[in-house]
């Protein structure tokens, strides 16, 4: 028999899972891309990152979170006889300003993150759908909530509040930041690895579909380039990130778009997608010879120079600057633009290091490194820790 802790993190149109044993070893993850359409699948891999088969499945196995995770759980099971999950870990966008750290599942839980869809309406409900999907699954195990928003609970005022009337931070209007779980991953691998780097001042550039920077001391998050919600800072696959609040009013008032409208647009049709009319995947962008694909690359590495150096200021300098999510690992194209304005603060890189996707590129003053994510290992640590096993 396998005893092993799974992880969930549910999107709209995706479902992530991994399975650790209760040593924290992986076993295999699986990942169901769109997520009940036509062209759902699901893609098996081993601990070593080898795929493994699975064949056999309709995308009527993936026409909603329940049948999706229910179908990779057969697929993990035909390759790992006797599989027992002793606990559930779950990624969950948004804690509000209540939950900071990993708790247990329970209806009152529930409840309050269901209060708070509108902070995150196109994430919340869906990465409650996944917990759902996980009671239904396994009746009597421990389900237990890993919070985005936690990593930057402790903020200075300064970066936690918008210039606003007093009420509505109160109301909980307020920045949150986001890809906290990816932060706090990257955060201990400094700890275990580089601890001095890690005391100083380090900003940490998430870059992926989604994206954000974090301005990090000493395992603490001293501001982020997310806030309110997953719209803001940079601009992203196919979200608009930072935005004249003006812009908005433009469209309710000029274009009479209603707040559905708006939200489509902002979420689904801006960013690369918007910018470049190609594609919404770097990888692509960077193939392509459409101009207005190199623009929207353009903008995207000019955001990401400005606000490094916006959250180096927050902190006062800058000593270590990391690379994570799909596109800081893995454009050594982006890093190197984004690196090449940055030279009056002390970033300078090796051009046939950051080809390679070395772990360390820097030749200046600023470590600079390469380091892969990893957001379920820290759901998986969660899980065990709070149910204790």
């Amino acid at each position: 028999m396998t005893r092993a802790i799974l992880t969930l993190n549910a999107g709209s149109s995706s479902l992530k899972l991994g399975l650790f044993d209760e040593s924290l070893a992986p076993l295999a993850t699986a990942h169901v891309d769109r997520l009940g359409a036509p062209e759902a699948s699901l893609k098996l891999t081993d601990a070593e990152g080898r795929k493994l088969p699975s064949e056999g499945f309709s995308a009527d196995d993936f026409a909603t979170h329940t049948l999706a995770l229910r179908s990779a759980l057969s697929a993990f099971r035909a390759d790992l006889p006797g599989l027992e999950i002793t606990g559930i870990g779950h990624r969950i966008v948004h804690g509000g300003i209540q939950h900071a750290e990993p708790e247990p599942v329970t209806e009152v839980l529930m409840d309050h993150l269901e209060r708070l869809t509108p902070f995150a309406p196109l994430h919340q409900p869906h990465n409650l759908a996944g917990v759902r999907a996980a009671i239904e699954a396994f009746p009597g195990v421990a389900n237990i909530a890993c919070f985005d928003t936690a990593f930057h609970r402790g903020h200075p005022f300064v970066e936690d509040t918008y210039a606003l009337p007093r009420s509505y931070y109160e109301k909980g209007v307020r920045r949150y930041g986001f890809h906290g779980l990816s932060y706090a991953y990257i955060d201990g691998v400094l700890a275990a690895e580089e601890p001095e780097l890690r005391a100083g001042r380090v900003v940490v550039a998430h870059l992926g579909s989604g994206a954000s920077i974090c301005a990090i001391r000493n395992g603490q998050s001293i501001a982020c380039t997310m806030g309110f919600s997953t719209l803001s800072g940079l601009p992203m696959g196919t979200r608009a990130g930072e935005l004249d609040a003006g812009v908005v009013l433009y469209l309710m008032d000029q274009e009479k778009m209603d707040a559905a409208e708006i939200t489509e647009l902002l979420f689904k049709r801006s960013g690369l997608w918007g910018m470049s009319g190609v594609s919404n995947d770097m990888r692509t962008l960077v193939a392509s010879k459409e101009p207005h694909a190199r623009e929207a690359i353009d903008y995207f590495c000019h955001r990401v120079s400005r606000e490094i150096a916006s959250l180096g200021a927050a902190m006062g300098g800058l000593d270590a600057l990391i690379f994570c999510g799909g596109v800081g690992e893995n454009s050594a194209l982006v890093r190197e633009d984004v690196c090449a304005t940055l030279g009056w603060a002390g970033v300078e890189i090796d051009s046939e290091a950051n080809a390679a996707h070395a772990r360390e590129i820097s030749t200046g003053r600023v470590a600079v490194r390469v380091i892969p994510t990893n957001e379920e290992i820290v759901i998986a640590r969660a899980a065990k820790s709070a149910l204790k096993m």
